[in-house]
């Protein structure tokens, strides 16, 4: 499994993108709680879905809590296109489950700023990201950096 850290955990095997520690430190960095790690969400009694992340951030001003989940993606394997319709598809997936269940957390997809330069540039992407309203967090994982948030 490339880019994949596999963990296994109470009889089950839990993927981990490779970039999840650096996503994690950035998000702190950025001003962000991590309390979930991973972030699950039962959709019926046998299945349950696992962002990889969830967080909250204290708004001073409002005395409020935005709360975010965010799923990591890499985009080390050979194709893009494919790593990028897993990565909607899960997505939309997170976005309906956290719409029924928790509809004040913002789902966002995590994605490395090299990726967002190139790839997530082309027009067919664009108007994908545009169409389904992803939300990106655009993440340097050499800096551990949140580089911008796209709403």
């Amino acid at each position: 499994m490339s880019g994949v850290i596999v963990e296994l955990e109470n009889d089950f095997i839990m993927a981990k993108d490779i970039f999840h520690q650096q996503v994690k430190r950035a998000l702190s960095k950025d001003g962000w709680q991590i309390t979930h790690d991973p972030f699950t969400i039962m959709i019926s009694e046998s299945v349950k879905l696992q962002i990889d992340l969830g967080a909250q951030n204290a708004i001073a001003a409002e005395k409020d809590f935005n709360k975010i989940a965010v799923e990591i993606k890499s985009f080390i394997a050979e194709s893009d296109i494919s790593s990028f319709h897993t990565a909607l598809g899960q997505y939309l997936n997170y976005c309906q489950a956290i719409e029924e269940q928790q509809p004040e957390r913002i789902v966002y997809l995590a994605i490395p700023v090299e990726t967002y330069d190139d790839f997530f540039q082309l027009s067919f992407i664009q108007r994908a990201l545009h169409r389904y309203q992803v939300k990106l967090i655009i993440y340097d994982p050499n800096l551990e950096e949140i580089k911008q948030w796209i709403n």
